[in-house]
């Protein structure tokens, strides 16, 4: 299975400088990426260094803890989509969900997706799952099917835990079809990564290259 086709080859490393940045890149058009996966500021650069080459473009929004405040997540989808990205990956306020205030999850989410889909970008709502209990992980899955956001994602890869099979499996059966999966955070490994592609994961998130 071509695995590099369904990945986001991610560099969001607080110290990754411009000729990082344009390494990954390189390294993506390389093995075909499906995108490249960077924090906003170094998204018109790598927007210019993969042009026509048919790979995405794709930052991450109110990263890597969610709790900035919601107007700032827009303005952020929309300073993406005006530097030249194509998808956006959110991350939900994991503060407002451990404190059981869904209304405002619900909210915080719906209107991000809402700005990205009328930008045209595709979103992918970044729930960060080892923070969560299972009841959490199921509440957060439902507010992001009826958000109609693009994908539920379950990790930053920031919070000490990634991607488990189990959490992919589960979360497909709480979304649906509707709803696609991304698994990111701890993928290190090809057997890994299809293990999680088994489980239900639609598509990868990860700075490895996975042969």
């Amino acid at each position: 299975m071509n695995l590099t086709g369904i990945t986001d080859h991610t560099l969001l490393k607080p110290e990754a400088c411009e000729k990082d940045i344009v390494a990954f890149c390189h390294e993506a058009q390389q093995h075909r990426f499906a995108a490249v996966c960077v924090n906003p500021i170094h998204v018109q650069t790598v927007s210019k260094l993969l042009h026509g080459t048919g790979i995405c473009v794709a930052a991450v929004v109110g990263f890597p803890l969610g709790a900035t405040f919601t107007e700032i997540k827009v303005q952020e989808v929309f300073m993406v989509k005006a530097h030249g990205g194509k998808e956006v990956d959110m991350v939900m306020n994991i503060g407002w969900a451990k404190s059981g205030n869904w209304e405002a999850v619900e909210r915080d989410i719906s209107r991000v997706v809402d700005a990205a889909h009328e930008c045209g970008l595709i979103v992918k709502v970044i729930i960060e799952t080892c923070l969560l209990t299972e009841e959490e992980k199921k509440s957060a899955a439902e507010i992001v099917k009826r958000s109609g956001a693009d994908f539920i994602k379950t990790s930053t890869g920031f919070a000490g835990g990634g991607a488990t099979v189990e959490d992919v499996r589960n979360l497909k059966t709480w979304v649906g079809e509707k709803v696609k999966v991304k698994a990111s955070g701890g993928i290190r490994s090809r057997e890994f990564a299809l293990e999680l592609v088994e489980a239900g994961a639609d598509r990868l998130g990860t700075s490895a290259v996975l042969v």
